[in-house]
């Protein structure tokens, strides 16, 4: 029998699936695991079919995190490989234009929050908890401490990175973690729900308004104004917004370019 990598990417209609694929290890990111994310993601980024993404896991975890016996008395180029790769995959799932939408089903930890910080939206099970406790193994969670204070308040980060106390699903939304949390069954039906439901707009203008908002995120007010402003009038000139504005307008639904 055929096994399936240690993760993969399958497309239904306009949702592009990647799923983690090590349960036994936890979903550990292990290098391979990361390169496998990297180009997952850079794939997913390239379809000309996929319009929305989520990222989900195999086994009894979401991830725990870096592979600590990949960690284990290594150089400190080892290191800034690691660590560079993971920011990586971060910032590929933002790169691209599809949204990504995380899945979470169990324990989310250290890096594996990571993950969920950095994906575009989060829907978790009542079951899921999450935690950055590095800080209990001599290993301070920093580089998922970039991903978590931008979902979150500063001192619910600070109280996670400084305790490496577990969270709820429960709490985690309520921090802006995540942004709905659902039954245990219901959890890939609502994900996928949410998933369509982002899927029913323009394609050209998702991909256009996600870039935007991770550009703005953290410029100066005066800045992000500028920016938006010139981002807006060029949104305003494309062919799906002349369109949608006439399918409002003549109470009808929009048959989108793409452009």
């Amino acid at each position: 029998m055929k096994t399936q990598p240690i993760a993969y990417v399958e497309h239904d209609g306009n949702v592009a699936y990647i799923t983690m694929n090590r349960p036994e290890k936890r979903n550990a990111l292990s290098v391979e695991m990361m390169e496998a994310l990297v180009q997952g993601f850079r794939d997913i980024g390239r379809s000309e079919t996929a319009a929305v993404a989520i990222l989900r896991a195999n086994g009894p975890a979401f991830s725990a995190g870096h592979d600590l016996a990949e960690l284990r008395d290594r150089d400190i180029d080892f290191y800034r490989r690691e660590f560079d790769l993971c920011t990586a995959v971060m910032e590929t799932m933002q790169s691209i234009r599809q949204p990504v939408i995380a899945q979470v089903h169990a324990v989310a930890t250290a890096a594996g929050c990571q993950l969920v910080a950095a994906c575009d939206l989060g829907v978790a099970s009542e079951d899921a908890w999450f935690a950055t406790p590095g800080v209990k193994i001599g290993l301070f969670c920093t580089t998922p401490m970039v991903a978590l204070t931008r979902a979150v308040g500063r001192k619910k980060a600070m109280e996670m990175l400084l305790t490496g106390d577990p969270v709820t699903a429960r709490d985690a939304l309520a921090a802006g973690l995540v942004n709905k949390v659902v039954p245990p069954d219901r959890l890939a039906s609502e994900t996928r729900a949410l998933a369509d439901k982002i899927a029913t707009a323009s394609p050209y203008i998702i991909a256009l308004g996600k870039d935007a908002f991770y550009r703005q995120i953290d410029l100066p007010q005066a800045q992000a104004y500028d920016f938006a402003e010139e981002t807006m009038s060029i949104n305003a000139k494309a062919a799906d917004a002349r369109e949608g504005i006439a399918a409002f307008l003549e109470k009808r639904p929009p048959r989108w370019k793409g452009q």
